[in-house]
Formats: structure tokens, sequence, C-alpha cells
């Protein structure tokens, strides 16, 4: 009687401590609109209502079985802009900050501002690094999670016809829900 009232006790602190995720899953407060992309004075964007799905649009072929990839879209705040990330390996970026262009991959990036068109430049790569906080199950928990960013892009503006390079941070922190 003794022995399976300690493993009833057992069991039951290890279900709450041992759970798959340890109840630390979700955005813990992130801004739904908290990612900006500027260059400090004429372009200021900011994107978020951020969505995941295990889409496997960009599946890396070491990854271990039941990995599978993230697709994440969102859009500009007060724009017209969309953003598109792919993340190949969503359980390396749950423990290790991911490197902007490569573990966190840019596939689309547009925005206006002051009656200007913006789009990634796709021959500029990225820098700077990615980090989860909340992510469980691979970012498919429906808790959803938080990214953090820090890093450089490169636009092309193109107002009136005219076009040039625009450098900027992209930064911030920003929700992540899950589908």
């Amino acid at each position: 009687m003794w022995r399976s009232l300690f493993l009833s006790s057992t069991s039951l602190l290890c279900f709450v401590a041992c759970s798959d995720d340890g109840g630390s899953c979700g955005p813990k407060g992130a801004a739904a609109f908290g990612l900006g992309a500027s260059n400090g004075s004429d372009v200021s964007l900011t994107y978020g209502n951020l969505s995941s799905g295990a889409n496997n649009d960009c599946p890396d072929p070491a990854a271990p079985a039941g990995v599978i990839s993230l697709t994440l879209s969102g859009q500009q705040s007060g724009g017209t802009g969309i953003i598109t990330f792919c993340i190949p390996r969503p359980d390396l970026l749950a423990t290790t900050p991911g490197r902007l262009g490569f573990d966190v991959k840019i596939i689309d990036l547009t925005g206006d501002a002051n009656s200007c068109m913006l789009k990634i430049d796709s021959t500029a790569v990225p820098s700077g690094m990615v980090t989860s906080d909340g992510i469980c199950k691979n970012g498919q928990d429906k808790a959803g999670y938080a990214l953090a960013f820090n890093g450089h892009i490169v636009f092309t503006r193109t107002c009136a016809g005219t076009s040039d390079s625009v450098p900027a941070q992209l930064s911030g922190t920003v929700a992540v829900t899950a589908q």
C-alpha cells in the first residue's frame, strides 16, 4: 500500500513537472505586432499577427524523424506589406539562437511607407540572430511562442518609378500563434 501511494505521488509530481514542455509554452506576453524593420530615418515598418504551420516547405534533410519545418506568415501594421519566414529546424531553434537568413529563412518581406513600396533584396544576405521563447513540440503547440529578432536586411525601395537600396535593422520580439 505504501509503495503504491509513493508511486502515485511520484507519478503525479512527474506529470506536473516532467510534462512534455514543463508549462513553459507560449509567447509570454510578446506583442502581437512586435517586429520592426527600420533604417532610423525614413523607413519604419512594423509587422506581426504571425502564425506558423508545420507545412514542411523548407525541410532539412538532416532533421530527425518527426521534425517538420515551419512556415510563418504575417502582415504589416497599417500597411499592405507581408512577411513570410521558413524555419527548417524548429527543434534547434527551441534551444539555440538561429542565424537570420539560414536557420530562419526570409521568404518574403514587403511593405509600404511614405508613398514608396519596399521589398527585401533577395541578393543581399541577411545577418543577425533569432531566438525563441516558449516554443514547444517543435513549434506545433497550440500555445504558440515568441521570436526575438536582432538582425539586418536590405530593402529595394521604389518611389515614383525610381529604385534604391535601403539597409534596415530587423528587430523586436513578436508573438507567434500555431495553426
